[in-house]
C-alpha cells in the first residue's frame, strides 16, 4: 500500500498526530488507487493542498476528512478514527510553547516542538555531546566555530533556548532519553580541555537521574551498525502517535514516521547500544576520558 514520503523541515510547523493523519489519508489514497488531482477535485482545492494536507503541514476539518474518506470507499470506523484524530490533532496546535517566540531559530521549531511533546527519545551521536546534556560553555565553544562573525551575538539566544529545553530532564514528567555517544565526541576538544572537563563532568552527574541513561561506544568496538550518521527516535505517549525519527543534517532536515522505518532505526539503535559499554561502564570511561586532559 505504500507509505507517506518522509517529510523535510520548512514552511507551516506540522504535528506528530497531524503527520499521523496525513500518513493515514496517503494510504488509504494509493490503496484506492486515487491521484492527488482526483483528491483536490473532492476537496474543490489545488492538489497543493492535498500535499499540504498529506505531509500533515495544515490542520484538517472534518468536512475535508468526511469528503477525502468517501472517495477513498474507507468504511465507517475508519471515518471515525481519522475524525477523532484530526480533532485531537486541531487542539494540539492551538497550544503556545516557549519555543514559539522570535528568540529560537526556524528551523528548530518543529523539533522542539516535537520533542517537548515526547515521553521518551533514544539518540545516537557521533560527532558532539547530545543538545540535551550540552554545558552553555561546551554551546559557546559549538557556536562560535559554527557562526560567521557578524551572527556571534545568535550565540546567547541559542544557549537561552536550549537550556529551556534542558528543563525537561527535570520536574514531574521528565523527559526520558537513552543515548549513545561515539567515543570521538568525547574527545573532540571543543573550546579547549577546561571547557570539556566541564562538559565531561557534567554528563556523568546527569546519569544520576532516574531519566537519563547513557552509553559509550568506544573505538575499539570497531565496526559498528550507525556509521551512517545521527539521529534520534521520539517516542509519544498520545494514542495513535507513532515512533518519529528525525535526522539533522547539514542541507536537510527529514523525519521518517513509517512503522517500518521506525522498527528498522529502533533496531539499529538496539544494536549500537548493544556493542557499547554499559551505563555503569560508560561513567567510568567517561571519568577517564575527563582525567587524561590533564595530563
Amino acid at each position: 500500500m505504500g507509505s507517506a514520503p518522509g517529510w523535510t523541515g520548512g514552511g507551516r510547523v506540522s504535528t506528530v498526530l497531524g503527520r499521523k493523519l496525513g500518513g493515514e489519508l496517503y494510504k488509504l489514497r494509493v490503496a484506492a488507487g486515487k491521484k492527488q488531482q482526483e483528491a483536490s477535485d473532492a476537496l474543490s482545492a489545488t492538489p497543493t493542498k492535498v500535499v499540504k494536507m498529506e505531509s500533515g503541514s495544515v490542520p484538517m476539518r472534518d468536512p475535508d476528512v468526511k469528503a477525502l474518506c468517501e472517495l477513498y470507499e474507507a468504511d465507517a470506523e475508519v471515518v471515525r478514527q481519522l475524525r477523532e484524530l484530526a480533532r485531537r490533532d486541531r487542539e494540539r496546535r492551538k497550544v503556545k510553547g516557549w519555543w514559539d517566540d522570535e528568540l529560537t531559530p526556524a528551523k528548530q521549531v518543529e523539533y522542539i516542538s516535537t520533542e517537548d511533546a515526547a515521553l521518551s527519545v533514544r539518540q545516537w551521536q557521533m560527532a558532539i555531546i547530545p543538545g540535551l546534556f550540552q554545558t552553555p560553555e561546551y554551546l559557546r565553544a559549538m557556536g562560535v566555530a559554527d557562526l560567521s562573525c557578524d551572527d556571534l551575538d545568535r550565540i546567547e539566544d541559542v544557549v537561552a533556548t536550549r537550556l529551556k529545553r534542558q528543563a525537561r530532564l527535570h520536574g514531574d514528567e521528565p523527559l526520558k532519553i537513552h543515548a549513545v555517544i561515539w567515543e570521538a565526541a568525547l574527545r573532540q576538544l571543543m573550546g579547549g580541555p577546561e571547557v570539556m572537563r566541564g562538559q565531561l563532568s557534567h554528563l556523568c552527574e546527569l546519569t544520576k537521574l532516574p531519566n537519563v541513561q547513557i552509553q559509550v561506544l568506544p573505538f575499539r568496538a570497531g565496526a559498528h551498525p550507525c556509521i551512517g550518521g545521527p539521529f534520534s527516535i521520539l517516542s509519544f505517549a498520545e494514542e495513535g502517535a507513532v515512533d518519529v525519527v528525525y535526522q539533522d543534517t547539514a542541507r536537510s532536515t527529514i523525519w521518517y514516521e513509517d512503522p517500518a522505518e521506525g522498527a528498522d532505526y529502533a533496531a539499529l539503535f538496539a544494536r549500537v547500544a548493544g556493542a557499547s559499554l554499559s551505563p555503569y561502564d560508560s561513567v567510568q570511561f567517561i571519568d577517564s576520558v575527563s582525567k587524561g586532559l590533564n595530563e
